[in-house]
């Protein structure tokens, strides 16, 4: 009852539903909140901290900035908060000058993004720069998963946020996780740009996600592990996010001799073999499944797995 009333009384004030109505075209900090509601920052910061702490909505550090969206459903605020926009009447003058200020906002925030990655020099689209076929490589990992419910997704290593784009009306929920914060720039412009609400990103190390175990239906490390130092590690932490029965997906290269890919793009490992990326995906608990190809310069695998239901609960036994 206390949870239930406090989400409720966060929720009773045009302000707030309208931070609300923004929060689920995708996450805003609190200086686009305050330029598209032309409200101060300290009375916006107040608001930001009553729906927080009723968990209408998510808040999420990274470095100087904090990111504000609506939180995974699951949760009773967080079903709440839906439901409530749901109610929304969508001719309401205020709300559409709402949201006509949100994409002035989103369109700037894309163009500084993608300017200041491009002045930092970072290879920011590695199959661009290796000449790999992308489509190909999307539509043979669609092709690995079904075609809808696949619930909950994390994309770890997103980069520009292309996978959760792809794969998002297949999923209930996305989260795209990278080290990079001028990656997660361009992811956040691409998702809105699109659209998409119900995707977002954040900060994470693929070595300590910040999620308990067993959140997510699915997973997806595509073109990631061949820059980790150790990625056995890397996928043990990927299945350990993983629902019992949850699918993961591996996208990476296979063997090869390309030594400009081990000197200019910084690739620790020149690709994986299927028996070495089989034993890893063992180790972790989980059960690979058939592997696909892609032909290109650089030939591209692809490793589905399972977590079993079993490996979960020995898992839980030690």
């Amino acid at each position: 009852m206390d949870a239930l009333l406090a989400a409720l009384r966060a929720a009773a004030e045009p302000t707030r539903l309208r931070i609300l109505a923004l929060a689920a075209r995708g996450p805003f900090c609190v200086t686009e909140f305050t330029e598209i509601l032309g409200q101060s920052q300290p009375r916006l910061s107040r608001h930001l901290r009553l729906l927080s702490e009723a968990g209408l909505l998510e808040r999420l550090r990274e470095g100087a900035n904090a990111w504000f969206g609506l939180p995974p459903q699951g949760t009773t605020a967080a079903d709440l908060a839906r439901a409530v926009l749901a109610h929304l009447p969508p001719a309401d003058a205020l709300l559409a000058a709402d949201a006509r200020q949100a994409a002035r906002v989103l369109a700037e925030r894309a163009r500084a993004a993608t300017e200041s990655f491009r002045r930092a020099g970072a290879e920011w689209d590695e199959m661009r720069a290796l000449d790999l076929p992308a489509a190909a490589v999307e539509a043979a990992l669609l092709d690995l998963l079904p075609p809808a419910g696949l619930g909950r997704l994390l994309d770890i290593g997103t980069g520009t946020g292309r996978l959760l784009e792809v794969l998002a009306p297949r999923i209930g929920a996305g989260i795209g996780v990278d080290a990079s914060r001028a990656m997660l720039a361009l992811a956040r412009a691409r998702l809105a740009r699109a659209g998409i609400g119900h995707c977002t990103v954040r900060l994470a190390d693929m070595y300590r996600l910040p999620f308990p175990d067993g959140t997510f239906d699915a997973v997806v490390m595509q073109m990631l592990l061949h820059h980790a130092e150790t990625p056995a590690d890397a996928l043990a932490e990927a299945a350990r996010v993983l629902r019992p029965g949850g699918r993961l997906v591996v996208v990476d290269l296979a063997p090869h001799r390309n030594a400009d890919c081990l000197d200019r793009l910084a690739h620790r490992w020149p690709g994986f073999d299927d028996a070495a990326m089989r034993r890893m995906l063992h180790l972790a608990g989980l059960t690979p499944g058939a592997e696909a190809s892609v032909a290109g310069p650089l030939a591209v695998r692809l490793w589905p797995a399972r977590r079993e239901p079993q490996a979960a609960a020995l898992e839980l036994a030690r």
